[in-house]
């Protein structure tokens, strides 16, 4: 397997999100071993328009590299979690792909666990050499659109857009 090129950020998150399904999450442990778990539910966040998305308020330190092109890792704190998004979009456009579920591991706090993420991952770029990456498994699976889970904050029409994806099997 190799991981995903830049090129494959670089997209809308309504497109990266379901086409992150069944590609592989990865992170050394800096010892020459890696955790590697085929991801199995995503979430987009679209952009300052997205009333779900932190980018709603506009840039600030903790939206900084949602901004940047996307390809790097975006970590925050939810409750006792740390969570792993995926940046994508084009620099200046900032919109992420919430890692929600992996094989082992349902829900983005359990998976975060599992995966080892912590703030240290914070911006770094999604490749081999930064510690934490995708790589393409050449899964294509079947999967569910529901609406996002969790944004009660949200307007009413962000709260239905059907933007979490499930996967259901494999084909």
């Amino acid at each position: 397997m190799t991981a995903l090129p830049k090129g494959f950020y670089l997209r809308r998150a309504e497109e990266v999100a379901p086409d992150l399904l069944g590609k592989v999450l990865c992170r050394s442990l800096g010892d020459g071993r890696a955790i590697r778990a085929a991801i199995t539910e995503t979430e987009a966040y679209c952009g300052e328009g997205d009333t779900a998305a932190h980018a709603r308020f506009g840039r600030t330190p903790r939206t900084e590299v949602l901004y940047l092109a996307g390809g790097r890792a975006y970590v925050c704190r939810c409750r006792m979690w740390w969570l792993l998004n995926v940046s994508c979009g084009a620099e200046g456009d900032p919109q992420c792909v919430l890692i929600r579920g992996v094989e082992g591991a349902d829900g983005p706090g359990r998976t975060a666990e599992l995966m080892r993420v912590d703030r240290g991952l914070y911006g770094r770029e999604l490749v081999p050499d930064s510690g934490v990456w995708i790589e393409d498994a050449d899964l294509r699976p079947r999967y569910a659109a529901r609406p996002r889970v969790g944004i009660g904050y949200a307007s009413d029409a962000d709260r239905g857009r059907r933007l979490n994806y499930r996967s259901v099997s494999h084909d």
